[in-house]
Formats: C-alpha cells, structure tokens, sequence
C-alpha cells in the first residue's frame, strides 16, 4: 500500500518528483555495461590518512622527545578529538535517530518473539483466535451499526460454516470465495474456511463483468459464497464461470437455529444451510499450518489484471501486529475500521488486532467522511483506520462542536500527505498518526513510529542489517543499476530508487509468498542483490530516503497508479475499453489533479473518422470496470505515438496532461451528476484546478 506526497498539477513539470535516472538503459543492459560508480570518496579517504599519519607522528615525538606520559595524554585528547571532527555528522545522526531505532528493534523483538511463539505450535488464524475466546468469551469482538458480536459468537457462526462446507464436500485445500461487504459475518466465514484447512479468496466487491471473472478463475475457485447485495453481478457471469464452481448465496439475517420447519430461498441458500446444520465440534484447525495458505487478497500489482496475493496465517500475523506494537496498541483498544474487509488494509491489519491480540474492532460497510469521527464516539474507539484520500475528506466536513468529543489517540493508515497531517491532527486532537507502507503481496514493509509528517516508515542508518529494506538505484525503466560485479546498488540519500526488501523462507518477516501465478511472483523477484544468490522483493515503487533515514514516497514504476485508495493498473482498463469500443487503440495512464489524493484516470482513445459514442462508452465501461479504474478524462485522438515494436509512448501524455489551453485534441471529463463525459474546455479546466469542479 503506497502514499503519495507529491505536487498534483500535472500540467507543470516538477522537476523535484521525477526520478533523476543518471544511466540510460541502454547503457547498462544485461550487464554488459555497468554504472561506473564504486561510492568511495577517495579525496575524503586521503584526507582521512594524512591526519592519521600526522596524530601517529604527533604521539611519537612527544614519546621520543617528552615522555611516554604525555604521549599517552595527547593521545587521549587528539584521538577523541579526531573522532568528533570527522564522524561529527554520522555522530549527529546516532543521537538523532537512536532512541526511533531502540524503540523500533525492542518491538521488532516482540514481534518476532510472538510469531516464532505460533510456529512452534504451529498454530494458524483459527488456533490463535480461539485463544482469545478461551480468555475473553463474552467481550465484543466486532461493532456493527447497533449489534455486537462476542468473541464466542463469532467462533460459534465460523464453526457452524465449518460444518456446512464440510456436508458440501469442501476439503482441505480446497479454494473457498469470499465476496460480502463489511459485516462481521464476512471475516467469520473465512476463519471458518480456514478450520477445514481451506482457502478464502476476498473478492473485490467493486468487481464487474470480466475482472469479477477473472477474480474467480484466477484463485480456481471450489465454492463461491457470495452476499445477497452482490446477485446481479454473480448473475452476469455465472454462465462463463466454470461448471464445477458451486455458488452459495448468504442473504444477512439473524440466524433462526429453532427446530421450526424452515424453506430454503434456493439449492443455494447459504443462510438456510447454517440455519440448519449443527455447527462443528472445534479441533484444532486441518490446515497447513502456520506458514500455510490462509487468504488471497487480490492487488493489480504492476501490470495485468487483478493478482491473487497468498496470505498466510504467518504473515498476517507479521502485518498486524506491526502496526500494533509500533502504534502501541493494546488487547483494550477498540479499533474503528471503515476500510473494506478484501483488502489487506482492513481485512488483515484492522481484523488481525481482533483475532490475533482480542482488541474490539468497529466495523462500518462503507467509508463516510461526515460519520467518521461520530461513528468513534458512538463505539468509543480509542484507535482508528484511515487512508490519506480519507482524511482529506473528513477535513473537508465543517467544524463541529463534536470534532474533538471522540477517544481516538492514535490513528494508522497509508497515505496522509504532509499538508494534511498537521492540520488532521490538531482540529481532530490526535496524538499519533502511524503511517505504514508495505504491498500486500510483499515482504517489504515499513511504519513511521514517531510522527514525522510526511514519513511512511525509516531504514536504521545506525544497524540497517537487522530490517534488511532498502532503496536500490534503477534505470529510466525501473530496472536495477548493477556495479562491476553484477550486484545491485543502495541509493544514497536523497536519491529516488526502488524499494525492496530481502528474502529469507524461513522467517515471517522475510518471506515472500508472492501470488498465487508463479509467474507473476516470479516478475517481483530481483536476484544478486547484495551478494550473489541472494533474492529480494521488488516494489516498483519509488522511495527517497532522507539523512537520517526517513522513507518519502514518490512514484510508482510499471503500468499502475492510485486513485480513490485502489491501485489501478492501465493495461486492465486499456483492453477493456478496447474491447467495447470495436477494438480502437486506447491508452491509459494517471494524471494528477490539485488537492487530490493520487492520479485521475486519463485516456487518451483513438477517433479516426469521427464515429466514437462517449455516451455508450461510458455506459459499456461501467460493466467492467469499478469506478475506481473508470477513466475521468477522454483525450478523443487521431492516432497514437507508438515506438518500432507498437508499444504506446505514455510519457508525454503523461506530461501534456489534461489542459484544453496547449491541447488540440478534442477532451472530456466524466461528470458523476450526469453521469457522462461532457466538454472540458478552459472554463472547466480551470474550475477542475481550482476544485470548484469535484471529480
């Protein structure tokens, strides 16, 4: 997951945000050229010796001609003295981040104490759950609207989805779906999967049409359950998904367990079957174990369509409780969680502070800005979810009386930019903010403990080999820099480059589960990082690390950008809108628009003769595409700038943006009023700009 702390004017070159590649790479291809840069200051080297050599030469005299007395003292003074002079700006980063890096190691010790605590007992999300129901049956577990759901309560609904999957044939192994929206039956039905030793994909519930397809097929989905609300998008794909998937429909209501004689809705009816089978005896969870497969949660990652990422119970441990020891939470804590639950955000870190360490979690089915902080006040939320574009939203409501009436101390996230911090803060009363940063299918993830606005975590300068993170050097395409010996190279401070984190199999921390298409987790690998035959993670996102070590998010590499909290990748939008509009030549990528969190969808769409009906484009789209990834500005094009292998050049549409003032093309923006693109002229163009216009 990825902030973003840049200018949103596309239509002006930043020249601080690009990132400054210093090799082409054509000049460093398959290391047959490499950069030629060993990172040894020799002058500072020279520099270094002769005051070594005139301190020796000072202690010497003063030994041969005083006495060996005074030679000693002058070397008790000099040597310190040296010391000081030439290491005074290392020193001065020592004292700086030493106690962000103490604070930092003594958590990161409990973590990993507490994950080596479940894999020797080999424990998965069930076992550990069911600890807390041991310790604390009848606290509340989950909030939702007016309900509250015990601990005991949720074990007793999962154990009863245990004995329904059980009597419908599913093993362990087997891929169970999960598409529901955020109530706590959602997150019940996949703990209950996971007893049995199965697999819950989460689907995206924004999903339509082909991307929902692929979603299922992708995961080779046994058994789909689905909530009711989502019936007419299952129904639009149900005759192309594959015969042997079963689909089972969870319509939410209290449950009736009575012996009454009860009517199924269908052969379907998920409810129906909990209803009336007996839930299952609880054993120990049937399952992989600790390191096995638990959930996939689907990402874009950097190109394609929707990936399925692996999680398991070892590594949500790891993501959970990261963000509850670092933002020093604990088991009273109530957590409000706005976040849908498909996303790692929410249905791993938010949930896991539930299941894993028996805080109260507040659950709400969609994000609303005018309800966040009253929703916190109604369940006494003492911490709370955000995602920057949130933020921004909820400063956006006017100042009420109640702003500051709420418990919340500290709030955890991604993506609060640094012109909102502040000011989020200090109307709102908060008195920690945790930005974290970390994909969800990645190993490499990283949290700001100490408030500095702007952060989204920080490398060790002082012991940088015990979190092994850092920021390698890349070309123009993201590829990595390698030296004279076929190894990657660390940026410097204050020089963008790709985030990665190391490889180890064996530790939660380390480990990289990838995506369920071995090929795909392939593509998210670097090799001979550091030394030859070692492995590491690689982001596509573009970091800057400052002097003392602080992590700044910049860009994002490869065919992905971010918009509305959800990584959008371009060539997923660029085939379906090629697809409904009779194969024409389209292009996708982001642009930024001010006081907007991430990059607006801008397509730039081939209309040779004049035939293109936005109208029925806008309609077709919105099938297949989430809103999300529907574009918000059309560039109607004559042709399309292509280089000699027919790859389209997105780099100076990209810069030339959406301005009608230095454009020709004909352009549009999408209205949500009228639910249409209509004419973006410079009236509209400066009314978007100055945020009269909200897109």
């Amino acid at each position: 997951m990825s902030n973003d702390g840049v200018d949103n004017n596309m239509n002006k070159t930043d020249k601080n945000n690009k990132l400054e590649i210093p090799y082409a790479r054509r000049d460093i291809e398959k290391g047959t050229r490499v950069a030629n840069s060993s990172g040894i200051c020799w002058a500072k080297v020279f520099v270094m010796v002769v005051a070594l050599a005139v301190l020796a030469a000072a202690c010497a005299v003063t030994i041969v001609f005083v006495n060996w007395q005074t030679g000693v003292i002058v070397l008790a003074v000099f040597v310190p003295l040296y010391v000081i002079l030439y290491f005074w700006r290392f020193l001065y980063i020592v004292v700086k981040t030493a106690p962000r890096d103490m604070k930092a190691l003594y958590c990161y010790v409990k973590i990993l104490r507490l994950t080596n605590n479940f894999s020797k007992r080999d424990w998965t999300m069930p076992d550990i759950f069911h600890e807390n129901v041991k310790r604390h049956p009848n606290k509340p577990c989950f909030l939702f609207e007016d309900e509250t759901w015990t601990f005991k309560q949720v074990e007793d609904f999962s154990l009863r989805v245990s004995a329904v999957l059980k009597a419908q044939g599913v093993k362990k192994g087997d891929t169970v779906g999960v598409m529901a929206s955020n109530y706590p039956e959602m997150p019940s039905i996949w703990l209950g999967t996971a007893r049995i030793g199965g697999v819950s994909p989460l689907i995206n519930t924004n999903q339509t049409g082909n991307t929902l397809l692929h979603s299922i097929n992708v995961a080779k989905c046994d058994v789909l359950i689905y909530g009711s609300e989502f019936e007419t998008a299952i129904q639009e794909v149900k005759k192309e998904l594959n015969s042997s998937v079963r689909l089972l429909k969870f319509t939410r209501r209290p449950l009736n367990t009575s012996d009454t004689v009860k009517t199924a809705e269908s052969d379907n009816d998920f409810t129906h079957m909990l209803e009336t089978t007996a839930p299952a005896t609880w054993t120990k969870a049937d399952s992989d174990g600790f390191n096995g497969r638990l959930l996939y949660i689907y990402t874009s990652g950097t190109t394609g369509l929707p990936k399925a990422a692996v999680i398991s119970s070892s590594r949500m441990c790891f993501m959970a409780s990261g963000v509850h020891f670092l933002g020093s939470l604990n088991k009273n804590d109530v957590v409000y969680c706005p976040m849908p639950l498909y996303h790692s955000a929410g249905g791993v870190i938010s949930v896991g502070q539930a299941f894993i360490f028996g805080c109260t979690v507040a659950l709400r089915t969609k994000f609303s800005a005018t309800s966040y902080f009253p929703d916190c006040i109604k369940y006494k939320a003492t911490a709370a979810h955000y995602i920057g574009e949130m933020c921004r939203y909820i400063l956006a409501t006017p100042p009420v009386a109640t702003d500051r009436q709420h418990k919340v101390r500290t709030v955890y996230g991604n993506g609060m930019r640094p012109t909102v911090w502040n000011e989020f803060i200090n109307r709102f009363g908060i008195k920690k903010v945790v930005e974290f940063y970390g994909a969800t299918e990645g190993n490499a993830n990283i949290l700001n403990i100490d408030n500095k606005p702007g952060a989204i975590g920080f490398v060790s300068r002082i012991i940088p080999a015990v979190y092994p993170i850092a920021i390698i050097k890349v070309d123009e395409d993201g590829e990595p820099i390698r030296d004279s010996k076929g190894l990657c190279q660390v940026a410097k401070a204050n020089e963008p480059g790709v985030f990665i984190g190391k490889i180890k199999p064996n530790n939660p921390s380390r480990a990289f589960l990838g995506y369920v298409n071995k090929e795909d987790s392939d593509k998210k690998i670097v090799r001979n990082v550091f030394n030859h035959g070692d492995s590491a993670f690689i982001s596509g996102d573009i970091l800057i690390s400052d002097e003392l070590g602080y992590l700044y998010f910049r860009d994002r590499t490869g065919d992905t950008f971010r918009w509305r909290g959800e990584n959008v990748s371009t060539t997923e939008v660029e085939a379906a809108i090629s697809r409904v509009a009779d194969q024409r030549d389209a292009v996708v990528y982001g642009v930024e628009i001010p006081s907007n969190e991430g990059r607006a969808g801008m397509c730039g769409i081939v209309d040779s003769d004049g035939s293109l009906d936005l109208e029925k484009l806008a309609k077709d789209m919105a099938k297949d595409l989430p809103k999300y990834a529907r574009p918000v500005f059309l560039r109607v094009m004559k042709s399309l700038d292509m280089t000699a292998t027919f790859k389209i050049r997105k780099v100076d549409l990209q810069k030339e943006g959406y301005n009608p003032s230095i454009l020709t093309d004909k352009l549009y923006y999408f209205d949500p009023k009228q639910n249409k693109y209509v004419s973006l002229g410079p009236e509209e163009y400066e009314k978007i700009i100055s945020g009269q216009i909200r897109l």
